[in-house]
């Protein structure tokens, strides 16, 4: 079936994507003020994400086998259903802790509840949409769709912070309970119950037989590259390992550059509140600032740099390794909120200039025979940063406050080395 035959069932699979994705990074961006308002330590509350993105990483492989078996449609509505109910929790957890109403321990674990409902079964909408549109679009039209649809859960992890601080609501009536931070988990849930309702009343049982990918956990900073795409577009392909001599310096760039930027990012909240000295609720909006500008250098390097100048792999993670460390210094250092600002934006350029690097150089180490191989081990890669770059950046951050970014900074400087030495005999 051509692509402009089902629009409309396009239209609600790409906003499936992008609230799932948007709901999470908004509620993401808000965490650290909710831990600082809860009395939470720092290192707890990163490790709320990092659980979360632990099961992610596990169970959409599962889901995305599942759908082939038990029908796509039914899995878009298990994983919208974990995304409303995980954020309902969620919301009402915080509220409870917020009113007085929970103490902080038992808010705190409440909370971590609603982040494994998610994580569990969140990811399992991602590959079901994928698979739904590959199925109802010829060969020659299903990358463009596939692409466009990727974007959308991109989009999604951008739009999130930017809303997060327009959803922190006040009471609801006249010495009614006070919402405050927990607005965004609400707002978030109650769009999915109509997303739910939408895609139960507009998704047919007839999705074909085409598979779907599974997607990286949608985090700050964690815009998709694309491997996901190409994995779903592949034919089975022939086993490669992830240290195959033809990918292993593109895999350890990647592993290297998604740990810089989930620690980075994980981080920017609670250093915009230290060095501001802001109470929580006010640091929502600087935090979406510097957030924003952030996504704003990463689509600028990745939907108008790369194309400008048609730059190579090789040429995107040596120039993305160099600006990427120049910009955690700043980031680290600085001691207002346009440095902060500025020195993000940097490093956010640097990182959207190297993501795309390290998948475009792992694709083309191999075939055509090993390409759905290959993009399978980029994506569990990319995931695989924001299981331990969170806790470990807000670690760091307990420690001394510029040291997840100068630590981000020397790893970066290494692969710059390293980069330099291992890529230059392989193709650019």
């Amino acid at each position: 079936m051509k692509l402009r035959h089902f629009d409309r069932t396009f239209g609600l699979l790409f906003t499936v994507m992008l609230v799932i994705a948007a709901g999470n990074t908004a509620l993401q961006s808000v965490l650290p003020a909710l831990g600082r308002s809860l009395h939470a330590p720092d290192s707890a509350v990163a490790a709320v994400f990092s659980v979360s993105a632990l099961l992610w990483v596990i169970a959409a492989p599962f889901w995305a086998n599942r759908s082939d078996r038990h029908g796509r449609r039914a899995m878009v509505l298990v994983g919208i259903a974990g995304f409303t109910v995980s954020l309902g929790i969620c919301g009402l957890c915080l509220a409870m802790g917020i009113n007085g109403l929970l103490g902080p321990v038992a808010t705190f674990i409440a909370f971590v509840a609603g982040r494994v409902i998610y994580g569990t079964f969140g990811s399992a909408a991602p590959p079901a949409v994928q698979a739904i549109v590959a199925g109802r679009t010829s060969r020659t039209e299903r990358t463009q769709a596939l692409t466009l649809l990727a974007s959308a859960f991109g989009l999604g992890t951008i739009l999130g912070p930017a809303i997060a601080p327009l959803l922190v609501m006040g009471r609801l009536w006249p010495d009614g309970p006070m919402i405050g931070l927990a607005g965004p988990a609400f707002a978030a849930s109650a769009i999915g119950i109509v997303i739910w309702i939408a895609a139960a009343r507009g998704l047919s049982k007839d999705e074909g037989n085409a598979h779907g990918a599974a997607i990286s956990y949608p985090s700050i900073g964690g815009q998709g590259t694309g491997a996901n795409v190409t994995a779903a577009t592949s034919e089975p392909s022939q086993p490669v390992r992830y240290f195959d001599p033809r990918i292993r310096a593109w895999i350890i760039a990647g592993l290297i550059i998604g740990h810089a930027q989930a620690m980075t990012g994980q981080a920017i909240g609670f250093l915009i509140i230290d060095r501001m000295q802001l109470a929580p609720v006010e640091a929502i909006h600087p935090t979406g600032l510097v957030l924003m500008i952030g996504a704003g250098s990463s689509l600028l390097a990745q939907w108008g740099l790369i194309p400008l100048l048609d730059l190579k792999p090789r040429a995107l993670i040596l120039t993305g390794s160099a600006l990427g460390a120049v910009g955690c210094i700043a980031t680290g250092t600085a001691t207002t909120l346009y440095g902060i600002a500025m020195g993000y934006a940097l490093l956010a350029l640097g990182m959207g200039l190297a993501r795309p690097g390290f998948t475009a150089g792992a694709s083309l180490g191999v075939g055509p025979e090993a390409q759905g191989s290959v993009a399978g081990k980029v994506t569990s890669v990319n995931g695989a940063a924001f299981v331990l770059g969170p806790s470990l950046g807000v670690g760091l951050y307990e420690l001394w406050r510029p040291l997840p970014y100068l630590t981000a900074a020397g790893w970066l400087g290494c692969l710059l080395v390293y980069a330099w030495m291992a890529t230059r005999r392989v193709p650019k």
